[in-house]
């Protein structure tokens, strides 16, 4: 099982790393510069508080694997672990509803100009297919915001079988043992090491 948690806190980290990332790059649409699609909403916040929580839990699950005997590094990832599953279907929900939602971005429909979330000027779900560029300012912002929205949804997938393995995993284990801290292979529990 040793395998296990250091898969996982490797996945904990890669996918929470991409994840701030992604949240870092949706203030700039684009890479655009301007001002007026710099914004902090659910939409990019969320990416970046559950990759965090998923980073945090692979380091400490890491540190409780390399330092094996270390209970407290064993519950501090057993926390962490069980925050990032609870966030990773929030996390799924809002990129899949800021999927179907649209770009929030400046746009034009027969001489009328607007900026706002483009699915609430035209059909929910957002059409990408039937309006490949409506969004006028930035440019390809269509494409780039589903890009987005995809990243996350893979990502809050994997954190959540990460999360969720581990979590079920240290859960048994303290049923089992009563206590989160494990044995490496070659200790013998203080049961076994008693004469009798």
């Amino acid at each position: 099982m040793q395998g296990l948690y250091q898969a996982a806190g490797r996945i904990l980290i890669s996918s929470g790393a991409l994840s701030v990332f992604s949240g870092v790059i949706a203030f700039f649409p684009v890479f655009s510069y301007k001002l007026c699609f710099t914004g902090w909403s659910v939409w990019i916040a969320c990416p970046i508080w559950n990759g965090a929580l998923a980073i945090t839990a692979g380091v400490l699950l890491l540190l409780a694997h390399k330092q094996w005997t270390q209970r407290y590094l064993w519950e501090a990832s057993f926390t962490f672990v069980i925050l990032s599953f609870m966030g990773c279907p929030l996390h799924f929900a809002v990129a899949l509803e800021s999927a179907l939602l649209g770009p929030y971005c400046f746009y034009s429909f027969s001489g009328v100009a607007g900026t706002n979330y483009l699915g609430y000027a035209v059909a929910f779900p957002f059409p990408y297919a039937k309006f490949p560029s409506v969004c006028v300012d930035p440019p390809h912002y269509e494409e780039y915001h589903l890009t987005l929205q995809t990243l996350d949804l893979c990502l809050s997938f994997a954190m959540f079988c990460a999360s969720l393995t581990v979590s079920l995993k240290l859960s048994a284990r303290l049923i089992w043992n009563g206590h989160i801290n494990g044995l490496k292979k070659n200790e013998m529990s203080q049961e076994d090491q008693e004469p009798g």
